[in-house]
């Protein structure tokens, strides 16, 4: 049994201030709503109007203001492996400047319950899988989207530095692939569950007779619900206190063509899914070792055929505003 695993449980005070930033995004939102089922009573939330959190003196301001007791980092400029590969200077500096003004914030006002979360990049391309969090910084990143994985870990090991050096209960969390309502469609922009979903679906509305997807279908991928990833978030703030950073996934994997295939079922496609072999795979495959989160007592509930089904549901319900993003 870890250290971890034997430290008591610390609830967290149901009427304490819990600053959740990026309450508007997927994991944000899903973060929000699964905190006030649970009975939360003081969340607070910005939107990027309301504060550029790449804002210094607007960031530390608005923490002195709302005095938050909880800081929960779901913000972040995110996207798939075409946005990526294509402005990686910006997913850098933005997630750098995201990730350091928020913690340099929080620690100023004496926030000592933060989570961080960051994402499953940060581990090395060629990582042996399952993919135990002892692989960071054991090799060569993804060359498609090093820029956020530099910056994700860097947002560990300023939990790590802030932990040693303020004594703060701060953690860090890394999901692996999430979908579900909330997520983003953007044609270009998305992650490939939601671009799957989209271009699948539109193909099936105009009786296209075939879809072409990119790489080889190979590659291997873990999804999370987000609503999953929420309620592991809250478990983690009362549950684990470790300066090492752990996994939050389901603990199997898929094809991407077979992630194709249960799309086009889900949304009526009924014609041919090629491969375009011309385009990049990314990673060949990236399963997270969740056996430390499964120690602890927490497991993923909801089954990606049946999470597939219910985002598909959100999207038809949101589908005209949508297209207008």
């Amino acid at each position: 049994m870890s250290i971890a695993s034997e430290l008591p449980p610390v609830p967290l005070d149901r009427s304490a201030r819990v600053y959740i930033a990026g309450h508007r995004g997927l994991v944000g939102g899903a973060i929000w709503r699964h905190l006030e089922r649970e009975g939360f009573t003081d969340l607070v939330g910005a939107s990027s109007a309301e504060v550029d959190l790449r804002n210094r003196d607007r960031v530390f301001q608005f923490l002195r203001e709302t005095e938050p007791d909880v800081v929960i980092d779901a913000a972040a400029r995110v996207g798939g492996i075409l946005a990526n590969n294509t402005y990686p200077a910006e997913f850098l500096s933005d997630n750098l400047q995201i990730q350091v003004n928020l913690m340099d914030a929080a620690n100023a006002v004496d926030v000592d319950r933060l989570l961080f979360l960051g994402s499953s990049c940060i581990y090395p391309k060629f990582a042996a899988q399952p993919i135990k969090e002892s692989s960071l910084l054991t090799g060569e990143l993804e060359p498609t989207n090093d820029a956020y994985a530099i910056a994700k870990i860097a947002g560990i090991m300023q939990v790590q530095a802030v932990r040693r050096q303020y004594g703060r209960k701060w953690i860090s969390a890394m999901p692996t692939n999430l979908y579900g309502p909330g997520d983003n469609f953007h044609p270009e922009h998305s992650h490939v569950l939601p671009a799957l979903m989209r271009r699948l679906h539109e193909a099936a509305a105009s009786g296209a007779d075939e879809v072409v997807i990119w790489g080889s279908g190979t590659p291997r991928r873990e999804f999370l619900h987000v609503d999953d990833l929420a309620a592991a978030s809250l478990f983690l703030l009362e549950n684990y206190d470790s300066p090492d950073t752990i996994n939050v996934g389901v603990g199997s994997d898929i094809s991407i063509r077979e992630l194709s295939e249960l799309v086009a079922a889900t949304v009526g496609f009924e014609g041919k899914l090629s491969q375009d072999t011309s385009k990049p795979d990314g990673t060949p495959r990236k399963l997270l070792d969740v056996s430390r989160l499964a120690e602890l007592g927490w497991h993923a509930s909801v089954p990606l055929d049946e999470g597939v089904q219910q985002t598909y549901a959100w999207y038809l319900d949101h589908l005209a505003s949508l297209r207008t993003k």
